[in-house]
């Protein structure tokens, strides 16, 4: 308001200018809110990354620029590993948190020019742009995975966490946003089952791969139903006396005009679909109820072991379904043998340390699979109640003739052994393929061994048959002389409640 003197407003001139102030107020706050919904409607509330409306609008940008360039685009699908055993033991705050600071470490390993997203869940999306050539893309990728490696604290845990890659490229892979998200997607499974940890670049074959993974999830479904579910049983012998102590059950999957599928295949897929809960139930039933079945037809009383999936362990009811079980199959506690990893015990180390003692409290014995293959610290080992631990074969196979075994090939697997000892542990050693192998595992004291050169996987009646039927002296009797020779001294002892037990496969 303008006057040629300077004055006071009077009153109808104040009322004017409260109108403004008022409706100047209004305009600011409603710009202020329209602004904030669209950056709600574009952006991760979780994360404050742009979200997948925001994320497509970009990459159509992004692909037109190219376009006119002639450049190479390249867009990257990632995946956080295992994310949902996380979210389901620890909670989802825990998984929460675990996200932003995902987030915050992949959104500092980019480059300004390029757009990192969330796209929902534990999924992660990339646009990189003005690229010389695929290369480029396969260094954006190592920095992704490497912003990972290092332990995440969230809330008192250390988690481990990895991530899958896949990787599109345009032109050469897809010219619009649909394409180049769903061929991006079908890679990154192939770096999951590839092992994970890893990036892929889309082909062909990854499409073909993607359309069979997709078929056998459906079979798999409809193989619960038809039954098409089987386990094998492979022999654990004592080293002192070279007889079966024990029998480890390995689940398999006779696709009907297929074939056997590999567990490498399709556990994988149980465990994403959460089918590996029902089919863990299955397989601990069906264990305990064959042992039992054994034991009716006059065979000797030898411990079953089963392997028991992270979702699986994580149920808040899986110590009644395990008691059920038993009490279903009449099958006596000791006689069973849970075996987890080292990495289910170290999420939510309070219920797992709760549940342990209670399956303690039922009698089932607990074994560590695949030890020293995971993140873990061993202070947990003094005080859970476990009483066996499984020397991975990965360990295994470096034990070579005796002169061979420098100390940088066979130390873990001697480490390990004397580990258990001193811990008054049983310890058994998997994927035991040779004789030297055999002798050298016999000689630093390791209770129990299983592998090819012992036996595969049987059905069960060639258990019954081969193993528990068969006379004269056992394989590993005949591969250590135990028939001819005096036996070997016994390794150093173990609780008395520590006999060697059967691992499971994934399962």
């Amino acid at each position: 308001m303008y006057d040629r003197e300077p004055r006071e407003p009077d009153g109808d001139e104040r009322t004017l200018l409260e109108m403004a102030g008022y409706l100047a107020a209004i305009a600011i706050e409603q710009r202020q809110l329209t602004d904030r919904l669209a950056y709600q409607a574009q952006h991760d509330s979780l994360t404050g990354l742009p979200n997948r409306v925001l994320f497509e609008d970009r990459l159509q940008q992004a692909i037109a620029q190219a376009a006119r360039r002639a450049e190479l685009l390249a867009l990257l699908f990632v995946d956080l590993d295992r994310f949902k055993l996380i979210n389901d033991t620890l909670g989802h705050a825990v998984g929460d948190s675990l996200l932003q600071q995902v987030a915050w470490r992949l959104e500092r390993r980019v480059r300004r020019t390029d757009t990192i997203a969330r796209m929902g869940g534990d999924e992660f999306t990339l646009v990189a742009t003005e690229l010389k050539d695929p290369q480029g893309a396969a260094r954006v990728a190592e920095k992704l995975l490497d912003a990972l490696k290092t332990p995440f604290e969230v809330e008192g845990h250390e988690l481990f966490v990895t991530g899958s890659i896949g990787i599109s490229l345009f032109p050469d892979d897809g010219q619009d946003v649909t394409e180049l998200l769903r061929k991006a997607d079908s890679a990154m499974y192939r770096a999951k089952e590839q092992g994970k940890n890893e990036y892929q670049f889309y082909s062909t074959e990854v499409d073909t791969a993607t359309l069979e993974r997709l078929k056998l999830e459906r079979q798999l479904y409809q193989a619960v139903e038809r039954g098409e579910l089987t386990l094998y049983y492979q022999p654990q012998f004592d080293l002192r006396i070279g007889q079966v102590v024990g029998l480890e059950a390995l689940l398999r999957w006779h696709r009907l005009g297929f074939g056997m599928i590999s567990p490498a295949t399709f556990i994988p897929m149980a465990e994403e679909s959460g089918l590996i809960i029902s089919i863990g139930t299955w397989a601990l039933r069906e264990a305990c109820q064959q042992s039992k079945v054994w034991q009716r037809d006059g065979h000797p009383a030898v411990k079953v072991a089963v392997n028991v999936s992270a979702l699986q362990f994580t149920r808040p009811d899986f110590v009644e379904v395990t008691a059920r079980a038993l009490e279903q199959s009449g099958l006596e506690p000791h006689l069973l043998e849970l075996e987890l990893t080292e990495s289910m015990l170290m999420y939510n180390t309070q219920d797992t340390a709760l549940k342990l003692a209670r399956l303690q409290t039922l009698g089932v014995r607990i074994a560590i699979d695949d030890f020293g293959t995971g993140y873990s610290s061993l202070a947990y080992l003094q005080h859970l109640p476990i009483d066996t631990l499984k020397i991975d074969r990965s360990f295994v196979r470096y034990i070579r003739a005796s002169a061979e075994n420098t100390p940088d090939k066979a130390v873990i697997v001697r480490a390990i052994t004397t580990l258990a000892h001193s811990l008054q542990m049983r310890v058994v050693a998997e994927g035991v393929e040779t004789r030297a192998q055999l002798q050298f595992l016999r000689q630093i004291g390791c209770h129990g061994v299983q592998g090819f050169l012992l036996s595969p996987a049987v059905p069960p009646a060639e258990v019954q048959t081969l193993f528990l039927e068969a006379p004269g002296p056992s394989a590993i009797a005949v591969e250590l002389g135990l028939h001819t020779e005096k036996a070997a001294p016994a390794p150093p002892a173990a609780t008395d409640n520590a006999s060697i037990e059967p691992r499971p496969s994934n399962v």
